[in-house]
């Protein structure tokens, strides 16, 4: 047996079957002029690839549903793609050039491919625009059969696996959501960053930080995986693996335990009343909330719809979400929790959520993270925003719905945002759509907005806490960054300030604060918040019933004397 220390990341323990997962290749597309004797050999070799990749296509329709609604959305998808490789008006074009220009067929065809979709981006048509991701995504394919390059595709991973990788992209994460995944070893990653929070949602046992275990593990080894201890058990004997197994049983029996706060309200030793909600990245994850007795939905991750719409057929990128799209989602959320608050974040895309879509260009950036994100992102980009706002106040009829915007760092962006919302209002009366007037918030994730919350406090009807970016920002931490990883403390004295701040001034101006970052939903986090004064916090929904079970063992004066030696480390 060998064993790999690492940093714990999800609780819980997972027994499985080692899936290592290989990293990327990365395409290189070689260019270089050929003689007349070589087009044939070229010509042929990359037809050879369409007919392979077409196969290949023809054989995964063969597996799917022509009734199911995933399945019908993966045939749209690959039908369209057929039907690309088929055409003869293109195909013509491409070896005009190709015998005109005699250049090697690889470049060719990399070159030809991305002119045609350029033109479509290009064409003004909404229609012809989605087309232009189709076509490279499928003439990428045929340039990787032809490189002889096979990408990885994430749904091959079995039931009952444990996943070796260097690292995971949320898109990832959320595919492998929907598998019984054993367990998440990883390489990369920080404590706060989205594929944890996903791993969490999810319930899958996380380590990360763990070096080198990629290059040591092998596929079909047994493996243990200890998200509590931080511990991956290669090749245990069975007496560890009967160890484990007992651990399991009674974490099992505890998570039933706590089933009796299922229908009880989070209250203190004391008897103060707090609110906890959800945090959710997809609209079944509502229903897991509804489930663990949420007292509602704190936080949507709606960019998680796009990262899950890129799922859809194997590597392809996402296509436009459509407001009707956004509109189903949503309505299915707010219906799911009756009349309890859900309050939906708009996009916060960027940064360390990538999202391939046609709605929004990719973007080369020094420092991402600094750059081109979340509302800044939506305001450079206007008809995103107000695509996914008029999809909102469609479905603000069916339920308890609340509108907040990300990253934001002054007035004048909440001024922008709340425009472009009295446009979409009188777009839809003017359409004759109903829509109900709801509460518009903003987070306070930065120290800029932290330190202005008083002014904030005149343009937004509530606050929440994001504490993952509030302490990356704050400490200059790459929270994902696995080399600085060990300096993010979300108990740092400046961080704690600055959430302290927040909710004083809010409190003052009669401005509801919450939590909604992982610090609302980690034990040793909950007592400071809650000796703060903050009442609500969100949280994984996984975490709602152990978080009443702690409430119930503390008073406030309890709480409020953890939270003063916190924020008054020089206080004798």
């Amino acid at each position: 047996m060998e064993v790999f220390l690492g940093i714990p990341a999800a609780d819980g323990i997972g027994i499985g079957t080692a899936f290592v997962i290989p990293e990327p290749v990365k395409r290189a597309i070689p260019q270089h002029r050929i003689s007349l004797n070589e087009v044939n050999a070229g010509w042929n070799h990359f037809e050879s690839a369409v007919q392979s990749v077409i196969y290949n296509l023809n054989t995964h329709l063969d597996t799917l549903s022509k009734t199911d609604k995933k399945d019908k959305a993966q045939r749209e998808v690959f039908e369209t793609y057929i039907l690309m490789l088929e055409d003869p008006v293109f195909m013509k074009e491409v070896k005009d050039y190709y015998q005109k220009e005699l250049f090697n067929i690889i470049y060719t065809i990399d070159y030809k491919s991305q002119e045609y979709a350029s033109r479509l981006r290009m064409s003004g048509n909404d229609y012809l625009a989605e087309r232009a991701q189709d076509i490279t995504d499928i003439f990428g394919r045929v340039l990787d059969e032809m490189l002889n390059i096979h990408q990885f595709d994430i749904n091959q991973v079995p039931d009952g696996s444990v996943i070796i990788a260097k690292s995971l992209s949320s898109s990832d994460t959320i595919i492998l959501s929907r598998r019984k995944i054993a367990g998440l070893a990883l390489t990369e990653g920080g404590v706060s960053s989205h594929v944890v929070i996903l791993a969490r949602n999810y319930g899958i046992p996380t380590v990360v930080g763990i070096d080198e275990i990629v290059k040591k593990v092998h596929n079909g080894e047994t493996v243990v995986v200890d998200g509590k201890e931080a511990e991956i058990l290669v090749s245990p004997d069975k007496t560890t693996i009967d160890e484990y197994k007992a651990k399991i049983r009674e974490e099992y029996q505890r998570k039933q335990s706590l089933k009796t706060f299922l229908d009880k309200p989070a209250v203190t030793k004391d008897g103060t009343k707090f609110e906890l909600l959800a945090n959710i990245g997809t609209p079944e994850e509502a229903v897991i909330a509804k489930a663990e007795g949420a007292d509602g939905i704190g936080l949507f991750r709606t960019e998680f719809l796009y990262m899950a719409e890129s799922g859809v057929s194997l590597n392809a990128a996402a296509r436009t979400f459509r407001e009707d799209s956004q509109f189903e989602a949503y309505k299915f959320v707010l219906e799911t929790m009756g009349d309890k608050p859900v309050t939906i974040r708009t996009l916060d895309a960027g940064g360390d959520k990538l999202i391939n879509s046609v709605d929004i260009p990719a973007i080369e950036e020094k420092n991402p993270l600094m750059g081109l994100r979340a509302v800044r992102l939506s305001l450079s980009y206007p008809q995103v925003l107000k695509t996914q706002l008029r999809a909102l106040y469609r479905a603000s009829v069916y339920g308890n719905l609340k509108i907040m915007f990300p990253l934001i760092t002054s007035v004048e962006q909440v001024k922008e945002c709340l425009s472009i919302v009295d446009e979409v209002k009188s777009e839809l009366k003017s359409e004759g759509i109903e829509y109900k007037d709801v509460p518009l918030g903003i987070m306070i994730e930065t120290a800029a907005a932290a330190i202005i919350a008083d002014c904030l406090t005149k343009v937004s009807d509530f606050f929440s806490l994001g504490t993952n970016d509030l302490t990356q920002y704050t400490l200059a931490v790459d929270r994902e960054n696995p080399h600085v990883a060990g300096l993010y403390n979300e108990f740092h004295l400046a961080v704690l300030r600055l959430i302290h701040r927040t909710y004083m001034t809010g409190h003052e101006a009669n401005i509801p604060v919450s939590v909604c970052g992982e610090m609302a939903g980690r034990q040793d986090s909950i007592m400071v918040l809650g000796g703060m004064g903050i009442r609500t916090l969100s949280m994984s929904p996984k975490q709602i019933l152990s978080t009443k079970e702690l409430l119930s063992r503390f008073t406030i004066q309890e709480l409020e004397a953890i939270t003063d030696k916190k924020l008054n480390p020089l206080k004798i």
